[in-house]
């Protein structure tokens, strides 16, 4: 899905990464519910090795270089199409996106457990798939709902179930803002 837009520009395919995945959900906590703070703040670096990798069970040896983020947040939730706009909505995101230095992805999404707001994050790394952001005993750490991301087997099917995670495919979700992130650029 992505990998479809990025081929297209003549940019390598990029690996799904369920490590990855989960930092990028607790790369969205970092902004504690404050979607004005999405353009002028960034977690800080040592947020990764001290907060990120242990919250999800990713050794810290194995983290690579994040080399591109996209992050979006709505008060409400909307379709995945559209949060892909909300994501690649400059020629920044699209540089971004079509960056030639990404070797991997993860995706989340995570509103409160009141609803909104929803933040989206997608972020891109040049680590070796097989090596990079392993999972202590393969699987995330699951104590970090709500929020669903990619590699991961949550439910995060809308605003009601979806960006609360419930449990048995996220997958889904993230899969269709990958798709909907292709589809944009493929037309």
């Amino acid at each position: 899905m992505i990998n479809s837009n990025r081929t297209a520009s003549k940019a390598s395919t990029v690996s799904d990464n369920q490590g990855l995945g989960c930092i990028a959900l607790q790369y969205i906590k970092a902004y504690e519910g404050q979607c004005d703070q999405v353009d002028e703040k960034k977690p800080m670096e040592s947020s990764f090795t001290d907060t990120f990798a242990p919250t999800c069970g990713v050794q810290a040896t194995t983290l690579s270089k994040i080399t591109g983020r996209l992050v979006g947040c709505q008060s409400k939730y909307v379709s995945p199409a559209e949060a892909f706009d909300i994501l690649v909505n400059d020629a920044k995101g699209l540089q971004i996106l079509h960056s030639k230095n990404h070797t991997e992805v993860g995706a989340a999404v995570s509103g409160t457990d009141r609803g909104g707001p929803y933040f989206w994050c997608v972020l891109f790394s040049d680590g070796k798939p097989t090596t990079s952001f392993k999972v202590d005993g393969e699987v995330p750490k699951t104590a970090i709902h709500p929020g669903c991301f990619s590699g991961n087997n949550d439910d995060c099917m809308g605003p009601t179930n979806g960006a609360i995670s419930i449990n048995a495919g996220a997958s889904r979700l993230v899969a269709a803002l990958l798709f909907a992130v292709a589809c944009a650029f493929a037309l």
